[in-house]
């Protein structure tokens, strides 16, 4: 079984646990000294006190909102979706963003993400002169329909 490797940077830095046995992903939680709050409209960066190492080199940590914590409160990644890179060994912090009309209090060991582990492809890159044809073809936004 694969082992993701964490190493705590802050002191009341929270190990990253699934919330249930069936759970895609790894819930991150805040590492602080003193609460922060996040006004309306704003954006904040908050750490979550610790460090990885993927368990394999084609590798890579995505970082999500948690859903319950958008609908709930307006919280969310500022960036949608996080990238932490196999050879990253850096401290893992979060920049959120409140959507609300209220000022929001991020405490130590709220739960404000969620990491997933995924392997990659790294294909090789090749320019060519046209592509394969579907039957979508260039069809973008809404070609295929709502129903």
């Amino acid at each position: 079984m694969p082992v993701l490797k964490v190493v705590k940077t802050h002191p009341k830095a929270v190990l990253p646990a699934k919330a249930s046995s069936g759970a895609a992903a790894f819930d991150l939680a805040a590492a602080l000294d003193a609460p922060v709050v996040i006004e309306p409209g704003k954006t904040v960066v908050v750490s979550t006190g610790i460090a990885v190492e993927l368990p394999f080199e084609d590798a890579v940590a995505l970082v999500f909102s948690r859903s319950g914590l958008g609908v709930s409160s307006g919280i969310s990644l500022i960036n949608s979706v996080g990238v932490i890179d196999s050879d990253y060994r850096g401290t893992i912090r979060l920049g959120l963003i409140n959507h609300s009309d209220t000022p929001f209090q991020v405490e130590c060991g709220d739960r404000l993400a969620q990491l997933m582990v995924v392997g990659i492809i790294s294909p090789s890159v090749v320019e060519v002169e046209e592509l394969g044809t579907t039957e979508r073809g260039e069809g973008g936004f809404g070609s295929t329909g709502i129903r």
